[in-house]
């Protein structure tokens, strides 16, 4: 269904962030730091729970990365919307990958359970998306999936009614 790889490297992530993967005016990836994945796994259009896209990638944890310092001094966590927004950054990106066009904008979520917290010594996050509707109209097309964070094997955060669109103007 796409001419891209179903796997993505740090790099490649990279060059969807200057917006040199899909193309100039289409899906993108925030940069470093905002970037909340180091490689994408595996990524699928008409697979995951629902037959409609999955998308799978993880995020190495280091005791170094910049929220630990802010987020709480003494006390450090990840922020939980940081997860959120890795798991709406990945949306978008199947959208990109599948040969979509437009920007990506996440439109909201329907239910977030965080049920554990990302320390500075937690190794490594995985992020699984199932997409429950991907639609592509003449008018609109936008992506709804539920999705989980692991953290070391460990589901800490999982959503339902995850929508992100594209849009060209």
């Amino acid at each position: 269904m796409s001419d891209f790889p179903t796997r993505f490297d740090k790099e490649d992530l990279l060059k969807c962030a200057r917006g040199e993967l899909f193309g100039v005016g289409n899906a993108q990836l925030p940069a470093p730091p905002m970037l909340m994945m180091d490689r994408i796994t595996d990524v699928s259009a008409d697979g995951g729970a629902h037959g409609k896209g999955h998308i799978v990638a993880e995020f190495d944890i280091t005791p170094d990365l910049w929220f630990f310092d802010c987020h709480f001094p003494g006390n450090p966590i990840m922020p939980g919307c940081l997860g959120l927004d890795g798991l709406w950054q990945l949306t978008g990106f199947n959208l990109g990958w599948r040969g979509w066009k437009g920007r990506g904008y996440a439109l909201g979520v329907g239910e977030v359970k965080l049920t554990g917290m990302v320390r500075p010594d937690r190794k490594m996050l995985t992020y699984k998306i199932d997409f429950t509707k991907a639609i592509q109209t003449r008018r609109l097309t936008m992506g709804v999936a539920s999705g989980t964070v692991e953290a070391d094997g460990e589901v800490i955060y999982q959503v339902t009614d995850m929508k992100v669109a594209l849009s060209e103007s």
